[in-house]
């Protein structure tokens, strides 16, 4: 098993090479294998409505932590993942200047799948979202990284 450094040296790659989760402002943090946390503060940017935030962004900030977790279990066999099927329930609106914390938990790694789940909180431990999904995971080459 990859030791933390490791995986927080990857997780740095996968970061850096993310440029989606940096242009709506997603910061990772690594906790442990299967586990990773993604902070986003919300701006006017995300919003789909006056009050509210999209729909798009939750999901977003969800798909990327419970892969980003399922990433931490493969790294060692030189592999990353990808989405293969989500869900998704919004529990409450977030707002904008909301700090949200979405965290990955390992619900099974299997030998050919990951099953995930995450789940969103705002800085006052108030549920915003949860979700589960299931992640492939494949040789990173394919996707272009050199490790």
């Amino acid at each position: 098993m990859a030791g933390t450094d490791t995986i927080k040296n990857l997780m740095a790659e996968y970061d850096q090479n993310n440029t989606f989760a940096q242009s709506i402002g997603m910061h990772l943090e690594v906790i442990e294998l299967g586990v990773v946390r993604y902070v986003l503060t919300v701006k006017e940017s995300h919003l789909a409505t006056p009050g509210f935030v999209h729909g798009g962004v939750l999901t977003t900030m969800l798909d990327a932590t419970m892969g980003a977790g399922a990433l931490t279990l493969v790294e060692k066999d030189q592999k990353v993942v990808s989405t293969i099927e989500m869900h998704v329930n919004f529990i409450n609106p977030a707002k904008v200047g909301s700090v949200l914390t979405a965290t990955s938990v390992v619900v099974r790694q299997g030998k050919k799948v990951i099953f995930m789940k995450a789940e969103m909180v705002d800085e006052h431990n108030k549920c915003i979202a949860v979700s589960s999904g299931t992640f492939y995971p494949f040789l990173a080459e394919k996707a272009g990284y050199k490790l």
